[in-house]
């Protein structure tokens, strides 16, 4: 019988990588024990078979942004439960290949209106981040809403050349019917409640919302409760 050691150590006999190097191959999910990937470096192993899959390379691992179709009333915690690799749409493009650590470490900005399902964003990528923080007022978000009751006679032109209520002055936003119920608003840096307020504004009640655009970046097709990779070539 042999003591348990690291599999980074197992890697480096097998191959006489450098422990870094060993570290990169295990991280980056291209080491197998008894043909179960295995991404942590102090994983402790005895007896079992320890390979490399093919195309095995030490690369560093690049931060991933992740795109969830979130169901309405979430935290950002408990929405991060809903990131696993069975839950990753599969009709997802993206050339990447999925990892535990890519769920490690994430962050968001520009949060969801409240009560509102769709299009958020997760990242581990500080330039993904300083993006969308410093050119939130320039991002427009779309949104479509569920609506019921008669709205007031205008009230998409008196939404679309800005309205008081209160006493209080909403911005002009850019408003349209998509269907007899539902409306579709582009809006930039929506303060928390504002949809609801235009809304309520010319007569009308929000039965629930969802957002499925930021900037360049749609929600797509993805179901709720489901994600899809950010890929290279697609824009904020």
């Amino acid at each position: 019988m042999t003591d348990p050691i690291r599999l980074s150590k197992r890697v480096i006999e097998l191959t006489g990588c450098s422990r870094r190097e060993a570290e990169l191959y295990i991280e980056g999910g291209w080491v197998t024990v008894d043909g179960e990937v295995m991404e942590q470096p102090q994983f402790k192993v005895e007896g079992q078979v320890v390979a490399l899959l093919p195309g095995a390379t030490p690369d560093p691992l690049e931060p991933m942004t992740l795109l969830l179709n979130q169901p309405a009333g979430l935290s950002f915690e408990a929405a991060q439960q809903l990131l696993t690799l069975g839950s990753r749409w599969p009709e997802d493009r993206a050339e990447v290949r999925p990892l535990r650590s890519h769920f490690a470490r994430l962050t968001t900005t520009l949060p969801l209106q409240p009560k509102a399902s769709g299009l958020l964003v997760l990242t581990q990528d500080w330039r993904t981040l300083r993006k969308l923080n410093e050119d939130a007022a320039k991002l427009e978000q779309e949104y479509v809403v569920e609506v019921t009751g008669e709205m007031a006679p205008n009230g998409l032109e008196r939404l679309k050349r800005g309205i008081k209520v209160k006493g209080e002055e909403l911005p002009k936003v850019k408003v349209s019917w998509q269907n007899e119920t539902h409306l579709r608003f582009a809006l930039k840096n929506p303060r928390p409640g504002v949809i609801a307020a235009f809304c309520a504004a010319v007569g009308l009640h929000v039965v629930g919302m969802k957002r499925i655009r930021i900037g360049g970046v749609p929600m797509g097709k993805v179901p709720v409760g489901q994600w899809r990779y950010l890929p290279p070539g697609e824009r904020f």
